[in-house]
């Protein structure tokens, strides 16, 4: 029995990445939730938590992989059966964000899908969402709640600590994304680079890689990103560095989606190494690449659980690099 006033700690898993989850639960001492999960016939989601939850701090992990709108749908199914159990706080743990890259109009009378998803969280019940490497940091202030912005930056570097060597270059594969290599160069000695590329406005993963800025020829380039989707600009960019006179690509990204043609891309790319992460299910096909890397977010899921649970800061876990 527990006394009032003592806080009480309960995680629970959607069904898109149950393994992560479970990783997270052990790292916490703890055990995954139980919850009650199935379908009506016409597809609708019902949940049930098979435990009381009152009065506890909540923490629901669910990845936006796919199918992505069936998974974002469970958890803010889940998030609303936990507020109306009376939940004394529901944190939404996202390890990947769904439909991020929406998070501005490029053309008339598009959405901003990025602002819409922190909305229907809040409306589910959450009072709080923590996501790791979002598409772009301008996500957080969308959201009329804390959001916590985790990076797997740490895991990155630890992983290249001991594997890089030569001269290095840190490249963007297009220019939104300069901020996140110079951080990853300013903690090796590095230089750094991005890749122009022209994106076709009719078509959503067609891209052209046009020229590279910076210094690359003769050097070891390593591609980082947030996500790897259908593979397009990573390829189209490690085969014009190759061109212009790298000694080898490894491309780094966040979150693995590899959506069809991905892994044949990638087959047939000139990429001595792919790293990601678990942030998304790792499928059997994807697992096939020979030079395929993944590593754990779930420490870092598990260190930021624990800090907002004992209300201590999150972004002494990342030294600040969690902007």
């Amino acid at each position: 029995m527990m006394r009032p006033g003592l806080k009480r700690l309960m995680v629970f898993s959607g069904s898109a990445n149950e393994d992560l989850a479970a990783e997270v639960a052990k790292l916490l001492d703890t055990e995954l939730g139980g919850v009650e999960r199935s379908t009506f016939a016409n597809g609708e989601i019902y949940i049930r938590y098979t435990e009381s939850v009152r009065g506890a701090d909540c923490f629901v992990i669910q990845s936006h992989s796919d199918p992505v709108n069936e998974h974002i749908m469970e958890q803010l199914i889940m998030i609303d059966a936990l507020k109306r159990a009376s939940a004394k706080r529901i944190t939404a743990v996202v390890p990947c964000y769904g439909y991020a890259r929406q998070d501005k109009k490029g053309r008339p009378r598009e959405p901003i899908t990025a602002k819409m998803m922190g909305d229907l969280f809040i409306a589910a019940g959450a009072n709080r969402i923590a996501s790791v490497d979002l598409h772009t940091g301008q996500i957080q202030g969308f959201i009329d709640a804390p959001f916590d912005s985790l990076t797997a930056m740490p895991l990155f570097e630890e992983y290249f600590a001991h594997r890089l060597h030569g001269p290095i270059t840190f490249v963007s594969p297009d220019s939104g994304g300069v901020k996140r290599a110079t951080r990853f160069a300013s903690h090796i000695d590095a230089e750094v680079a991005f890749v122009y590329k022209r994106r076709r406005g009719e078509l959503r993963n067609d891209v052209d890689a046009e020229w590279v800025v910076g210094d690359v020829e003769g050097r070891h380039c390593v591609i980082v990103d947030d996500m790897i989707d259908t593979a397009g600009t990573v390829v189209a960019s490690a085969e014009l560095l190759v061109k212009r006179g790298a000694l080898s690509v490894i491309v780094a990204a966040t979150h693995g989606i590899l959506s069809p043609p991905a892994i044949e891309r990638l087959s047939a790319a000139p990429i001595s190494e792919i790293i990601i992460t678990n942030t998304l299910p790792v499928t059997p096909e994807a697992l096939s690449l020979p030079n395929l890397t993944v590593l754990s977010v779930a420490p870092i899921v598990a260190g930021t659980i624990e800090a907002i649970f004992s209300d201590s800061s999150v972004s002494e876990l990342f030294k600040g690099e969690n902007i």
